[in-house]
C-alpha cells in the first residue's frame, strides 16, 4: 500500500434544523491509504452517511478539511466536485440505484457518457466489466430481470466504469440476504486484491466489516476506536 489517497482532518458537519443546529460529524479524522480495504462501522445515527458524503466529495464540511490525493476539496464548487467524483471515485449504494428502463450494459456505460467516452469504447468497457462480475450472459437484461445480487454486481461494474482509484460502498449488502451479501463482498475483495482498488465500505454490519483490513468505529460523529483484521 502506498501513501494516503484520502485525508479527513477535524471535519464537522452541522445542519440547521429550524432553530436547532445538529452536528452530524464532530471533528472526524480519517486517513485512507492507497490500496487498502477500509470499513467504517457504526450504528444508525452515528454519522456514517455524512462521513461517506465527505469522503466521496458529495458534500463539503462546515469546518475542517478533506483531501483527495493532496487536493483540498473542502472549498470546491459543485461542478469541480462532480468532475473529481466522475474520475476518481466509484459509488456502490444499498439500493443499487440502477435505471429500470436501461439494460445492464447501458447502466454501466452511463458514467462514461459524462466523461465523453465514445459509444464504441463505452460498450466494450461495459462488456468487460460485466464479464468481470460474471454477468457476461446478462448484459442485455434490465434490472427487473435480475436478482438482487446480480443487480448489485451491475452496480459494482458501473462504479468501475471510469476506472476510479477508490470504490465507496454504502451498505452494499443492506438489501441482500446473508449468502448473497457474502458473494457481493467477495467481488469487492477480488477488486481489492486483483485490481488494487482502494475500497471504503460503510456498514452497520459487524460481520461484513470483518472482511476489511481495518475497521474505523464511528459513534456520535467521530471515530472512537480502530480495529485491524489479520488478512
Amino acid at each position: 500500500m502506498g501513501k494516503h489517497i484520502i485525508k479527513v482532518k477535524n471535519v464537522w458537519k452541522i445542519y440547521q434544523m429550524g432553530d436547532v443546529k445538529v452536528a452530524a460529524l464532530r471533528g472526524l479524522n480519517l486517513d485512507v491509504k492507497r490500496g487498502e480495504f477500509l470499513a467504517i462501522q457504526g450504528p444508525s445515527g452515528s454519522g456514517k452517511s455524512t462521513a461517506m458524503n465527505m469522503i466521496g466529495c458529495l458534500d463539503v464540511p462546515s469546518k475542517g478539511k478533506v483531501f483527495l490525493e493532496d487536493i483540498d476539496i473542502s472549498k470546491m464548487t459543485e461542478s469541480n466536485l462532480a468532475q473529481i467524483r466522475g474520475r476518481k471515485i466509484g459509488f456502490v449504494f444499498q439500493t443499487f440505484n440502477l435505471i429500470n428502463t436501461l439494460t445492464a450494459a447501458e447502466n454501466v456505460t452511463l458514467p462514461m457518457v459524462f466523461q465523453n467516452v465514445s459509444s464504441e469504447k463505452r460498450r466494450k468497457r461495459a462488456k468487460e466489466l460485466l464479464g468481470l462480475m460474471e454477468l457476461g450472459n446478462r448484459i442485455d437484461h434490465k434490472p427487473n430481470e435480475l436478482s438482487g445480487g446480480q443487480q448489485q454486481r451491475v452496480a459494482i461494474a458501473r462504479a468501475l466504469a471510469n476506472d476510479p482509484e477508490v470504490i465507496l460502498a454504502d451498505e452494499p449488502t443492506g438489501n441482500l440476504d446473508s449468502t448473497t451479501g457474502e458473494n457481493v463482498i467477495g467481488f469487492l475483495k477480488k477488486l481489492h486484491k486483483n485490481e488494487k482498488k482502494t475500497i471504503i465500505m460503510v456498514t452497520h454490519d459487524r460481520n461484513m466489516a470483518k472482511h476489511a483490513n481495518r475497521i474505523e468505529h464511528l459513534l456520535d460523529g467521530k471515530i472512537i476506536k480502530q480495529t485491524k483484521n489479520n488478512k
